[in-house]
């Protein structure tokens, strides 16, 4: 696979907000990025103990539940409500775009980890995040038009204004637009209601964690407490017994590749891990609990938020450009990844 810089974004040498972009913008994103993730977290909060019914979509084991579907009309809503011109792409619902689209979209996933919800494996969250012009100037450059014309083209539904098929947006114009210095992932936000913590971070202004299981003082790995938030910059880089996060997809053949494609990624750490939420992964190599996470063929609502977590709290991102690609952040040699295979 190419490892040119580009496919790569990190706190440092990443698209940063120029002075082009109203630094209250960016946090009203924010804002709404946090809020509508609690509004997810909170359906998702009403799970009572014992397992959850679910409905098979795609493959055995490839839930949904009607917490997925109540979650995302929570989060679209408050969307809808703060910012009525933004387009949203959701797992559940597909894409909305507006008559008159801002230019800013979002990206959500109203219950990654959804297997784990089921089970009652507390590692599930609801993860929210936007993508948008990184400033009025740039965007306003003809690379920058081209580019937010190419997005908007393959983010158009037939049907204005009504919910189309999900996967509608296109990676590589998207990557165009990052290339171009005009747009980019610009907040987001990760809720785990039962693990009680929330991720969030703005571009340009750091990645942070509020943990409300932890008391002032505590000398727990990840800091921080129900009312100040720790800001993030990952684990230390040499530390002994390190630790590798995956996933693995539902169809045979696929999960075949990604299981050999493992074995080479192997060398240099101690152990894997299996968390089952693509969203809290990046998150935990973000508070340093884990040194790096890769993942062939997730979907981009699954990284969405926990990419720019990751590359706000300073670590490099390698962001798909294909579907299917490679996600990966961390401590982790990109050129190791495998020569993706071609959509079928």
């Amino acid at each position: 696979m190419s490892t040119n810089p580009k496919h790569k974004q990190s706190a440092q040498g990443a698209a940063e907000p120029s002075d082009g972009q109203d630094p209250l913008l960016r946090r009203q994103l924010l804002a709404v990025a946090r809020e509508a993730a609690a509004a997810g977290a909170a359906v998702l909060a009403e799970r009572g103990r014992g397992r959850v019914a679910a409905d098979t979509k795609s493959a055995a084991g490839d839930w949904v539940t009607d917490f997925d579907r109540r979650a995302e009309m929570a989060v679209r809503d408050v969307i809808a409500a703060a910012r009525p011109n933004d387009a949203i792409t959701g797992e559940e619902y597909g894409r909305t775009v507006p008559a008159d689209p801002s230019g800013y979209r979002w990206s959500i996933d109203p219950l990654d980890g959804t297997a784990n919800f089921v089970r009652g494996i507390v590692y599930y969250c609801t993860s929210v995040a936007v993508f948008g012009p990184l400033d009025e100037t740039a965007a306003a450059t003809p690379a920058g038009k081209a580019a937010a014309a190419a997005a908007a083209a393959s983010d158009a539904p037939a049907d204005p204004g009504s919910p189309a098929a999900p996967g509608g947006n296109s990676l590589a114009a998207d990557a165009a637009a990052m290339d171009a210095g005009t747009h980019g992932w610009l907040a987001a936000a990760v809720n785990a209601p039962a693990l009680g913590t929330e991720y969030y971070a703005a571009v340009g202004d750091g990645a942070w964690l509020v943990d409300s299981t932890l008391h002032v003082g505590s000398d727990a790995r990840r800091g921080g407490s129900a009312t100040r938030a720790q800001r993030l910059a990952g684990g230390d880089k040499e530390e002994a017994g390190r630790l590798l996060a995956t996933g693995f997809g539902y169809d045979a053949d696929r999960r075949q590749f990604q299981v050999g494609a493992l074995l080479g990624l192997m060398p240099g750490f101690a152990n894997v891990r299996r968390i089952g939420s693509a969203a809290l992964d990046l998150c935990l190599v973000a508070d340093g609990t884990l040194d790096a996470y890769a993942e062939y063929g997730t979907q981009e609502f699954d990284w969405a938020a926990g990419a720019l977590i990751v590359a706000e709290a300073g670590l490099p991102v390698l962001r798909p450009r294909t579907d299917p690609g490679w996600q990966a952040a961390g401590y982790l040699d990109f050129d190791a990844l495998p020569k993706e295979q071609p959509a079928t």
